[in-house]
């Protein structure tokens, strides 16, 4: 099996290739790169880079030949037409080189998800159903990686402020979403037939259980004390992203983002961290040197 790893440089897509380099020969992986010049580390895997621009079928369609599965995750822009151009000339390439693909998902689906993305992510499976193609769908729920460096705002803050009132929300950490992916790629059993899976940890949390777990990770006073939507919004604009979030968590409010599955067991055989395990090392690993991270 030859397999191709789109947006392998990202913090998924390069965890997906380190996790399928300890599942198969580095000379059966191919990541995927808008600029081949980055990615140090891929050399260090012995893994070949090739060439990708989504918005430019050609390169999808050469980086394509001769692999049998692609794992395909999404870029990251929220301009949702060039999101579904994108998915198309990937579909495009993966039909001429009759290879089967694993899309990389996101829960926030529903057709009454008021999040920027959902419509992208509602249409791709749709679309999917009757392409003809051998496929797999994998739907992250939120990442908790996130929840690390955002940590020391909340202790200035001493507030969770996410606008979702009492309802819960599901999370993933990148590294076990990378390996239940990893996985289902070099299990064909698990795939191709139109599966979809949902990953995320055993439980989720409303924010009174986040804020006490973050307080029990820090030392810290961190309660909750949610913000307006628009608020939120307002907070985040000037990283880029502010309305977006805002929306998703709009969806969050509505219930839309607490999904749990037993999935990832299913797939890895193994439990997926909790979210205290999780924070508690990423917290104590942030706070080390750089001498001392580089030691890790």
């Amino acid at each position: 099996m030859k397999y191709l790893i789109t947006g392998a440089t990202g913090n998924l897509g390069r965890r997906v290739t380190e996790w399928l380099a300890t599942f198969t020969a580095p000379e059966n992986i191919k990541a995927g790169v808008h600029n081949p010049a980055h990615g140090k580390f891929l050399d260090k895997l012995s893994v070949e880079k090739v060439k990708i621009d989504y918005q430019q079928e050609n390169t999808l369609r050469d980086a394509f030949k001769g692999i049998d599965l692609i794992i395909y995750i999404p870029s990251k822009t929220y301009k949702l037409n060039d999101r579904i151009t994108e998915f198309e000339n990937v579909l495009a390439a993966t039909k001429e080189n009759n290879a089967s693909l694993i899309f990389v998902s996101f829960f926030a689906d529903q057709e009454n998800n008021p999040f920027t993305m959902s419509p992208f992510y509602a249409y791709v499976p749709r679309r999917l159903a009757g392409s003809g193609v051998k496929y797999t769908i994998v739907k992250n729920t939120l990442y908790a990686d996130p929840l690390v460096p955002y940590l020391p705002e909340l202790i200035e803050r001493h507030h969770i402020i996410y606008p979702v009132g009492a309802q819960p929300l599901s999370f993933i950490t990148q590294n076990d979403s990378a390996h239940a992916i990893a996985k289902l790629a070099v299990e064909p059993e698990l795939r191709d037939q139109g599966q979809s899976y949902l990953l995320s940890m055993e439980n989720n949390f409303n924010m009174v259980e986040l804020s006490y777990i973050m307080q029990n990770v820090t030392e810290q006073d961190i309660t909750y004390q949610p913000v307006t939507l628009k608020e939120f919004a307002h907070i985040y604009a000037a990283e880029g992203d502010g309305s977006e979030l805002a929306s998703m968590y709009a969806g969050g409010a509505m219930g839309l983002l607490k999904a749990t599955s037993n999935d990832f067991h299913r797939i890895t055989g193994r439990e997926p961290e909790d979210m205290e395990h999780f924070l508690r090392n990423g917290y104590q690993i942030s706070k080390l040197s750089s001498f001392e991270k580089e030691q890790l």
